[in-house]
């Protein structure tokens, strides 16, 4: 029969209170939130980059760099494990995925194939949990050459782990510049997609996204003069980078290829002054291992011109007055301060695997999406008033009820997605204009039914609660199709289809509550106040 019990009223008000003041802070000016208490909530829906204006980037991960740093890499570990072998050799050529060594004595190459397998390690994992594919072959062409060769199918786990690697790189190095709600996803294969609502600018994201922020601390090479080793030959295990000396100036610098500590190691960096000059600095500081290995290197090279090289270009090579055992340091050359403070954002966050490539750049300006937003809020308000007069006309009084559900429902929709901290963009607007006519399609179903009972000759007790009963599994049918449809579009789709799913997944939800339960709860306890003799409509 029509009965509602005072516990679930009372659970409903609180819901409908709870809804209200989670979507309350969206329509409040700032300056009123800002006087809020620590505990009121004050998070509002964050709009999307159509919306409020902004910058969007489509980001490509540099396979081909990161191949050839697996195939350099490839014949330095080839090197390293012949040398540590005792296996001598004429020569060590890299040839594409293949590095080739030839070996002085034919009788040790079984010996080299043995030693030589211990680089063929699995990359990663498959999906069940198994070991990835093997990184490296290992083959004999001839009886004096040994040869490994990386396999195509680590090549290519190596660069969708490096595209993984980049998102979380990317999401830190951006929230870092204190930006409201980026949207940081995958675009195929090698591509990531950078959406920044409320950046006018993107050179500075540029920037801080065009560096791979590689620190390496390398000794420098003082065998011969810079100059000399740019113009001829370098010595073995040395190269020659270029310093930067401010002002758009470099000069050679011969520093030694054997990274001695690496950037991986930093906990913190932090922008800084020196005390001695004022200019800007950055303050580093190591954990336990990075910390022991400074201070074994800095202790060993005291008197030393130590270089500091972020990708491949010398920051500055001061030299070793002293032993570092303490696990921090500073960087000092010719920081402004912007680019000290993006320096720091860049060892905090992290190197990237593999460099990337800006193929995309949009710019979305705030009139724009002012525009974008004035038409959906019309579209809302419109869609809004022809529903409720369509169904106060149709239903009478039952119509009343449903619009005030309808009411609570978009509240609902606007109170999660702040909880949740989603964003809303110009297809999420439709989600909710198309939310509002499947709410109150839950509504048209109940009352049909409701009318056909009646008919039947049911009294209207029996025939409203007979409505809602035998309603109610259509509904959930109905809407479980349509939150399938949101899934697949929220897993398969990207960027603004997202947004729509995810508003509309929050409006399927929201119907159940406010078309079924709401609703029955406003005719029962109208029933109970007048007792009306006859079906209002």
């Amino acid at each position: 029969m029509l009965y509602f019990s005072t516990w679930k009223t009372v659970a409903v008000l609180a819901l409908c209170a709870l809804g209200i003041l989670f979507a309350l802070p969206n329509v409040l000016p700032q300056s009123v939130r800002d006087k809020y208490p620590s505990w009121f909530p004050a998070r509002t829906v964050v709009l999307g980059l159509d919306l409020q204006g902004g910058s969007q980037l489509l980001l490509e991960v540099d396979g081909e760099a990161l191949r050839r740093s697996r195939q350099i890499a490839l014949q330095e570990d080839v090197r390293r494990v012949l040398r540590e072998a005792r296996i001598g050799t004429t020569a060590i050529q890299l040839n594409g995925n293949t590095v080739s060594a030839t070996l002085r004595d034919p009788g040790q190459k079984v010996l080299a194939l043995e030693k030589l397998r211990t680089l063929a390690t699995p990359v990663g994992t498959t999906l069940f949990g198994g070991s990835g594919p093997v990184e490296v072959d290992i083959s004999s062409p001839s009886d004096r050459v040994v040869a490994a060769t990386l396999t195509e199918a680590a090549l290519q786990a190596r660069i969708r782990s490096a595209v993984d690697q980049s998102l979380q790189i990317v999401d830190r190095r951006v929230n870092e510049l204190g930006t409201v709600e980026p949207s940081i996803q995958r675009e195929g294969a090698d591509r990531i997609l950078l959406q920044v609502p409320g950046l006018q600018d993107p050179q500075r994201l540029k920037d801080l996204l065009g560096q791979t922020a590689k620190l390496e601390f390398r000794l420098v090479d003082l065998s011969m003069p810079a100059e000399q080793a740019a113009a001829g030959r370098p010595p073995d295990g040395a190269e020659v980078l270029q310093e930067d000396r401010g002002g758009g100036q470099t000069t050679p610098i011969l520093v030694e290829k054997r990274v001695l500590v690496s950037g991986e190691d930093l906990t913190d960096a932090q922008a800084g002054f020196s005390s001695q000059t004022n200019e800007p600095i950055v303050n580093f500081k190591f954990n336990t291992k990075g910390a022991r290995a400074f201070g074994e290197v800095t202790q060993a090279n005291v008197g030393k011109p130590f270089a500091i090289v972020l990708d491949n270009k010398v920051i500055s090579a001061p030299r070793i007055n002293e032993p570092i055992t303490g696990g921090q340091g500073q960087i000092s050359g010719n920081f402004t301060v912007q680019s000290a403070n993006d320096l720091a954002v860049l060892l905090r966050a992290g190197a990237l695997p593999a460099p990337l490539t800006v193929i995309e750049e949009r710019t979305v300006g705030p009139g724009l999406g002012q525009d974008s937003i004035d038409a959906g809020t019309r579209a809302t308000w419109y869609a809004a008033l022809f529903v409720v007069v369509f169904m106060f006309a149709t239903y009478g009084v039952f119509g009343f009820f449903a619009n005030i559900a309808l009411t609570i429902h978009v509240i609902f929709i606007f109170a999660l997605m702040s909880l949740l901290g989603a964003t809303l963009t110009l297809p999420g607007i439709a989600g909710i204009v198309l939310t509002i006519g499947t709410a109150v399609d839950s509504n048209v179903l109940i009352y049909e039914r409701i009318r056909e009972e009646y008919r039947a000759g049911r009294n209207m007790v029996s025939a409203i609660d007979a409505g809602f009963r035998h309603a109610f599994a259509v509904i959930f049918d109905s809407n479980s199709t349509m939150a399938i449809a949101a899934i697949i579009l929220f897993m398969l789709g990207s960027g603004p289809v997202r947004g729509f799913a995810v508003v509309f997944l929050l409006g399927i939800l929201t119907t159940v509550i406010t078309a079924v339960t709401m609703t029955r709860m406003m005719i029962a306890v109208w029933y109970r106040r007048t007792r009306p003799q006859t079906m209002p409509f």
